[in-house]
């Protein structure tokens, strides 16, 4: 079975079926990591690079690991290592890299809608690995797994993200993720990190995290973007974890159930407290060890392949 589209760009493209085939395809494929040699050879002669024009670890990592264990050559790139420090453009790039035949680019790039623009340049599949501020599909796609496995649906939850809504690509796609599956959505976070609009997608605002995360199901924190922000948008990042940082103390307000999630990397002691990220209801480690079959869902359903 395939996905009737080439790419996968946004989470907003993709319909609840689309997602639903992703996400039971992606139960399909967690056993292989969990094998002894954790290898299958569905993807065996296909290439895929991943072209990285911004620092990731768990991200760029889980794709090449997806990739490696369904037997696909998998190469990548990072700008800084790249003809791009000599001034080449992302369309040349692309383009050379076309030219040896690839099945699929990851793309990571800095830019809201470049890889919308590379996809339309490009005959073979591309994956939105994160643009900008925009979106990070597949991050996503994790974390609605995640959940699911938990609770066994997202139908009716209610799901809290908390932070810089306004920089984060995460905030955007789980947004659009978990109500396309039938949850309720409220954000939280500072006026300043708050986007004008943002209820227009359908979730609840608030600017104080005890009403966000009361009776939460889910409570999603989210990292300060400040490679994204322009001034400074908090007195300070004690002023910050004190208002806006999730503690075991704030975390009385939620469900006796309630799981927190977090998309990486953790600036403890300022979103997060150690002692939550490290706790009983942290499913952190599992959104990374997810992460991997989800990725491997993607390219199997993209690039096809009969599983053996």
């Amino acid at each position: 079975m395939r996905l009737k589209r080439k790419d996968i760009l946004t989470i907003e493209d993709l319909d609840r079926d689309e997602i639903g085939l992703i996400l039971s395809t992606a139960e399909s494929f967690k056993e292989v990591s969990d094998r002894e040699i954790k290898k299958v050879p569905t993807l065996r002669g296909r290439t895929i690079i991943n072209l990285f024009y911004e620092a990731s670890t768990r991200t760029r990592t889980s794709f090449e690991i997806a990739a490696k264990r369904m037997s696909a050559d998998a190469i990548n790139i990072s700008a800084s290592s790249s003809s791009v420090v000599k001034g080449e453009t992302l369309k040349d790039t692309a383009k050379n890299l076309e030219a040896m035949n690839p099945d699929c680019i990851v793309l990571r790039h800095p830019s809201s809608g470049t890889p919308q623009i590379l996809s339309r340049l490009l005959r073979c599949s591309v994956i939105n690995a994160g643009d900008g501020a925009h979106e990070h599909p597949s991050q996503a796609l994790l974390d609605l797994l995640t959940v699911k496995q938990r609770f066994g649906k997202i139908n009716g939850l209610k799901v809290a993200i908390v932070g810089d809504i306004a920089h984060s690509r995460v905030a955007r796609s789980n947004i659009y993720g978990f109500i396309k599956l039938g949850a309720r959505v409220s954000v939280a976070g500072p006026p300043t990190m708050m986007p004008s609009g943002i209820d227009k997608m359908g979730c609840g605002v608030c600017y104080n995290v005890e009403d966000a995360i009361l009776d939460a199901d889910v409570i999603m924190m989210l990292r300060i973007q400040l490679e994204r922000q322009n001034g400074c948008l908090f007195p300070t990042a004690r002023e910050y974890s004190r208002l806006f940082g999730l503690d075991s103390k704030k975390l009385e307000k939620a469900k006796k159930d309630v799981v927190i999630l977090h998309p990486g990397p953790i600036n403890r002691g300022i979103e997060i407290s150690s002692d939550v990220a490290d706790g009983e209801y942290s499913l952190i480690l599992n959104q990374v060890k997810n992460g991997v079959a989800v990725r491997m869902a993607l390219f199997y359903l993209l690039l096809g392949g009969s599983r053996e």
